[in-house]
């Protein structure tokens, strides 16, 4: 039997992820996590095969978890499952080591199709977002605000979408293990790159950004 993780933080999604996948003879679920944390703590005592996981937890984020399985073993694949559509989180979850890609919005057949893809050594993404993909490493005319956060570094980014829920500077330095002074240097580069004034200016930005239906 191949072993799957399920990581993300609705457990509705878990139970029907887990009960679409449990059908299939050769699959099973053998465990599930809400957050990060703790589907890295599953992920070293269960030695799943797979690892699915929802790049929009709450804290740090599933693309930071990503980065964290494959340092832990670069060899075991992850498939991120998201709601978000947009070319800048494909982007940023394939360079953090997720060997497939699919929405929560897809049908039953594509989740199952895109887990054996991966499991079987390859690539999943829908034909809809390789063209997108392809569209944005080729240069096409992107949304100015997007193109804008798409220069921030991984790191930035998880700073500013965790601005973008609101966090004081306290809480992301807690979420995200480092110091108060780290994020303050953060927010630095942040607003220097998405050429923002201020704080106020750059919590109105994080907020408008990460409640745009594109990206929510």
């Amino acid at each position: 039997m191949t072993k799957i993780l399920i990581v993300d933080d609705h457990p509705i999604v878990c139970e029907g992820l887990a009960q679409l996948i449990i059908q299939e003879p050769d699959l099973e679920v053998v465990g599930i996590a809400a957050d990060a944390l703790e589907g890295m703590k599953k992920v070293e005592e269960l030695k799943p095969d797979l690892v699915i996981a929802d790049i929009s937890l709450v804290g740090k984020s599933g693309i930071e978890l990503i980065g964290e399985i494959k340092a832990y073993d670069e060899n075991m694949p992850v498939l991120a499952l998201s709601m978000h559509t947009e070319a800048l989180y494909v982007e940023r979850t394939l360079r953090a080591g997720a060997r497939g890609y699919v929405t929560k919005n897809d049908a039953t057949n594509v989740i199952i199709k895109a887990i054996r893809k991966v499991l079987g050594g390859g690539i999943y993404l829908s034909e809809g977002m390789s063209d997108m993909l392809l569209d944005s490493l080729y240069g096409r005319r992107r949304e100015q605000g997007t193109s804008a956060v798409g220069r921030l570094s991984v790191r930035e980014f998880e700073v500013f979408r965790l601005i973008g829920q609101g966090m004081k500077n306290n809480q992301i330095a807690e979420v995200l293990g480092i110091s108060t002074k780290t994020v303050d240097a953060h927010r630095e580069h942040i607003k220097e790159k998405l050429r923002v004034r201020d704080s106020q200016e750059l919590l109105r930005y994080a907020l408008q950004w990460t409640r745009t239906p594109d990206v929510a």
